[in-house]
């Protein structure tokens, strides 16, 4: 109570000076930290409202208890300060303001211009690499489906550029017919130009000028008795229709938008956003935000839109099922930061009702599924409270696993749960330096120091919310005894529940084998709901951690030596590769050996000899 006052005092004492215009205000922390970013029209009437605690929800009062300054700009207009409000929750991503826990980039199709043969690929982050990107996807799932569709009819390459320089022969989507292998000469320039053209035309909509070209092409090859090639264009023809054909809903009127729809049952909350893309349907994504009671469909929805296109790319029409609150700010705000007109409509008619009202149905069937699997999770919380002699639900469960391939790769993983699901957001992963290989121990030893030492000299003690009640170890015994040595020498080990959790004989799913310290090792019916929702845990924390070390292992083999030389090209590097085989060899080659290379000079031989032997 005492910190909620203190709060509310150094509130009280800036309203003091603030005066009547509209701008933004700011409450930091003890450390300088931005806890929240407000815009106001009336700076003093606004901001005095968080010296009534009583009129507000939990979250701004725990908000208040942590605020110990508060900084504030003044602007014009109410849109100056809507718009500076919008840039300083992209670069500050204050705790408070927080609506969406998922942060991850959206997807995209990249169609890599960087060389002679443009490759397609999945892309995700900044766009800097030289190339024409489609999208947002809903997730790498749809993005996966239309590169596989557009391999099958238009043959683009998407294989890496070092891996096209190394080819000699044919690879394996050549002969599939995914790739007409411009690697090995099977296509000139030309005709693989026209092949981009056509990819490009259909990743822009225009299927249906494709079909009608198509079907000109397979009449003509037919009249010419080219059967062969009237049967690619045929296959091309079916293609294209299967993928019109899918499409659930009339898209003809509905060009480039996002589709916004909310929908709110006990107390939670759910918004289904769909994406449209050049009239087609790019998939869609769900929310279920924390809200405030005492906020109003129209307030949520607005707090979304603002902190959804912080984030994300603004699209020229935004259509909600919900008019947010100050929808003509908001849209003048999204206007000014897109550099061209864009609208937020609320339809009530026509092709653009159809496809709000196929957002909402999936909002609603969504959040159906949300509350039962939540209902399932309090069981299981409330069980395992109990399995572990725990005084109240736990509100932060981590759990730990690590993943290596062969003893290299060695990575650990921790994923957070807490009575509101799995906090993706808070995953985290580590790559063990100090590790020796296939030291399943060691790995977990450097984890915990890495993870609480970190936190212990950060100041995120027992006392702050990202400290878990349970930590769950996939493992047995020696894991145990491990982490209970880490965190005895870190003098936490009292701060939180350590449990380790090993599969039973022949690792089979429901004989798990519990280890605590201070008690016997212990099993749970197979049925225990308890033990059901443990095992969910773990199974995450398996998964996120072999993920991660694929991902990390995919890009070591990815990369070559080679890539790291200076001036070194696709020409000299398929020369180099295909004289000594792999990128390693190239690298403990002799100089006399390097100047024997076809295209390679004396001196770029030389150039190559002392980046690796210095």
């Amino acid at each position: 109570m005492n910190r909620l006052n203190n709060g509310i005092d150094t509130i009280k004492m800036v309203q003091k000076t603030l005066s009547d215009r509209p701008g933004v205000y700011r409450m930091l922390s003890t450390k300088g930290d931005v806890l929240y970013v407000g815009k106001a029209r009336n700076l003093s009437k606004r901001v005095i409202n968080y010296t009534r605690p009583e009129k507000l929800p939990m979250r701004l009062k725990r908000m208040i208890s942590e605020t110990t300054s508060m900084e504030i700009i003044e602007t014009h207009t109410e849109l100056e300060a809507l718009l500076l409000e919008f840039n300083l929750i992209k670069e500050f991503n204050p705790r408070y303001n927080i609506l969406l826990k998922d942060d991850k980039a959206f997807p995209h199709i990249l169609m890599d211009r960087s060389h002679d043969f443009p490759r397609l690929v999945k892309y995700r982050g900044k766009q800097t690499t030289k190339g024409d990107y489609y999208g947002p996807f809903a997730n790498a799932g749809a993005v996966n489906k239309s590169i596989d569709t557009i391999q099958k009819i238009f043959q683009i390459r998407n294989c890496t550029d070092s891996y096209f320089a190394n080819r000699n022969r044919p690879c394996l989507q050549y002969h599939i017919k995914r790739c007409t292998a411009p690697c090995v000469n099977k296509v000139n320039k030309d005709e693989y130009a026209g092949q981009i053209q056509d990819a490009t035309d259909f990743l822009k909509g225009n299927s249906q000028k494709l079909q009608k070209q198509f079907a000109d092409k397979m009449k003509t090859a037919s009249e010419n008795q080219e059967y062969e090639q009237a049967a690619k264009y045929r296959d091309r023809i079916k293609a294209l229709s299967a993928i019109q054909s899918s499409q659930i809903i009339n898209l003809q009127n509905v060009h480039n938008a996002d589709v916004i729809a909310l929908t709110m049952d006990a107390g939670l909350t759910c918004i289904s956003v769909f994406f449209i893309r050049n009239g087609q349907n790019f998939g869609n994504r769900t929310y279920f935000p924390n809200v405030d009671e005492v906020e109003t469909p129209e307030q949520i929805i607005s707090r979304f839109i603002i902190e959804f296109y912080t984030r994300n790319p603004l699209v020229p029409e935004v259509l909600v099922n919900t008019t947010p609150h100050d929808i003509d700010l908001l849209a003048e705000a999204l206007t000014v930061q897109l550099g061209k007109k864009c609208t937020i409509t609320c339809p009530k008619r026509g092709d653009k009702r159809e496809v709000i009202e196929m957002a909402y149905r999936n909002a609603v069937s969504s959040l159906e599924r949300h509350k039962s699997q939540k209902a399932s999770d309090a069981k299981g919380l409330e069980r395992v409270r109990g399995i572990f002699d725990l005084d109240d639900i736990p509100k932060r469960i981590e759990v730990y696993d690590n993943s290596h391939h062969g003893g290299e790769h060695m990575l650990g993983g921790m994923i957070v749960a807490s009575p509101k699901g799995f906090e993706k957001s808070q995953y985290r992963k580590f790559n063990l330096r100090d590790t020796d290989a296939s030291d399943d121990y060691g790995g977990m030893r450097e984890v915990m120091t890495r993870r609480f030492g970190h936190a212990i000299e950060d100041g995120k003690d027992s006392t702050h919310d990202t400290w878990p009640d349970i930590v769950l170890i996939d493992g047995g015994k020696g894991q145990l005894s491990v982490v209970t040595e880490v965190l005895e020498d870190l003098g936490i080990l009292d701060q939180v529940t350590l449990v380790a959790i090993a599969k039973g004989p022949d690792r089979n799913a429901g004989r798990e084998d519990f280890y605590m310290n201070g008690r016997a090792p212990f099993t749970l019916p197979p049925a225990d709901i308890g033990l059901f929702y443990l095992q969910r845990l773990r199974d995450e924390a398996h998964r996120y951690a072999i993920g991660s070390m694929r991902t990390r292992r995919a890009k070591t083999i990815e990369k070559s030596p080679l890539d790291d030389v200076p001036g070194i090209g696709p020409k000299r590097k398929k020369a180099l590769l295909t004289h000594f085989g792999s990128g390693k060899a190239t690298a403990n080659a002799s100089l006399t050996d390097l100047q024997k290379v076809d295209g390679i000079s004396t001196a770029f031989a030389q150039k190559i000899y002392d980046h690796f032997h210095g």
